[in-house]
């Protein structure tokens, strides 16, 4: 039997709705929730992401508040830039779209972004609130991906998930969030001994690895919920490219319980949960209550 498909389209659809519900009860109480975008350089995919994620933020009745920046741009100025939108209360979260020019230190960047703005959730602060079971803002993508498991198994209790992938970005995230909805939970990687074998314990597979089409069908515990996080562009038969996961999907969906696709899995709900994190950091920056299973 083939897998169930997990539609992340159609469930980020209904969670960005919801956040429009919210925005517009905040906005109601005075409150209009905002997010800067900052980006700097001309790269063609995260000019794609920011235009993408203005729109998605004015369709859910937030503020948007964009800042192009030269290629050229000095920590300095990029620095300044960030300390006058950690002041500004207009402004409730703050992304900096990576990746940056080689010349500029992103660690150093992110970590400039007061922690209860940084709604991608990579400040230290917000890693180690999440890795100690402390309130804090969660990176979009893995939030996403619980939200997507929340949605397909219910609790999560007691499940042995494997997390393929050890990124601060979306691995070790993705791995807290499943130990504290009381997974088992067990990191792998490319360098992890025969990771086929660790593969198939998983009830729980997430793939976030970064090689396109590394799992296989036969890497699949039969029945397994797999998430694949990857987006990889690679050149089809005919010499054009295409978006592939880090699951070699054809193989997979033959085992599988129920796959993500991509694209139309993961990425609609990261740009969602962008917008719940927004929404999240403007309610508690105005001590007011928070939505509901909007935080993981």
């Amino acid at each position: 039997m083939a897998a169930e498909i997990i539609d992340g389209r159609a469930l980020g659809a209904a969670l960005r709705a919801r956040v429009a519900d919210e925005a517009a009860r905040l906005a109601a109480a005075g409150v209009v929730p905002g997010l800067a975008v900052v980006l700097v350089g001309e790269e063609p995919a995260s000019r794609v992401y920011v235009a993408s994620k203005r729109r998605a933020t004015l369709e859910a009745g937030m503020a948007s508040f964009e800042h192009r920046l030269p290629a050229g741009t000095d920590a300095a100025d990029l620095l300044s830039l960030i300390a006058r939108l950690n002041a500004d209360p207009a402004v409730h979260g703050i992304l900096v779209q990576l990746p940056l020019p080689a010349h500029l230190d992103a660690a150093a960047v992110i970590h400039a972004i007061d922690p209860a703005k940084d709604v991608d959730g990579f400040h230290i602060s917000n890693a180690g609130r999440l890795a100690t079971g402390q309130m804090a803002l969660v990176p979009c993508t893995p939030l996403g991906c619980l939200m997507l498991l929340r949605h397909r198994l219910g609790s999560l209790a007691g499940a042995e998930a494997v997390v393929v992938g050890r990124s601060n970005i979306v691995g070790k995230p993705m791995a807290q969030l499943l130990l504290r909805e009381d997974a088992t939970v067990t990191i792998a990687h490319s360098r992890s001994r025969d990771l086929p074998a660790v593969c198939r314990r998983a009830e729980i597979l997430v793939a976030a690895v970064g090689r396109a089409e590394l799992i296989r069908g036969d890497w699949i515990r039969p029945g397994a919920t797999v998430i694949d996080v990857g987006i990889n562009r690679v050149a089809g038969a005919d010499g054009t490219a295409r978006l592939v996961g880090d699951v070699h999907f054809a193989s997979a969906a033959e085992v599988a319980g129920a796959i993500t696709p991509v694209p139309g899995g993961v990425g609609p709900m990261t740009i969602a949960c962008l917008l719940a994190n927004t929404l999240t950091a403007a309610a508690r920056a105005h001590g007011l209550p928070e939505p509901e299973g909007l935080t993981g």
